[in-house]
């Protein structure tokens, strides 16, 4: 799997960082790829970063306008 498109889902990122990781524990990958696995890895890894702060930007959005409703 290759994620490579800038808004790939949450779950194909983590997908792709646990087929990585377990390539690295499993000794597939040779010198020359495991840089660029390393990389790829890093981009993945902001990228789930960047969800997840997006996301916690929207629930607080939502619980701040159903306390407002409410009060």
């Amino acid at each position: 799997m290759n994620t490579s498109k800038k808004n790939a889902s949450y779950k194909e990122a983590i997908t792709e960082i646990e087929e990585i990781l377990k390539q690295l524990e499993n000794n597939e990958l040779d010198v020359d790829e495991l840089s660029e696995k390393v990389k790829r890895v890093s981009h993945l890894v902001t990228l789930c970063k960047e969800k997840l702060h997006h996301t916690e930007q929207e629930i607080d959005k939502i619980l701040k306008e159903m306390d407002n409703n409410y009060n």
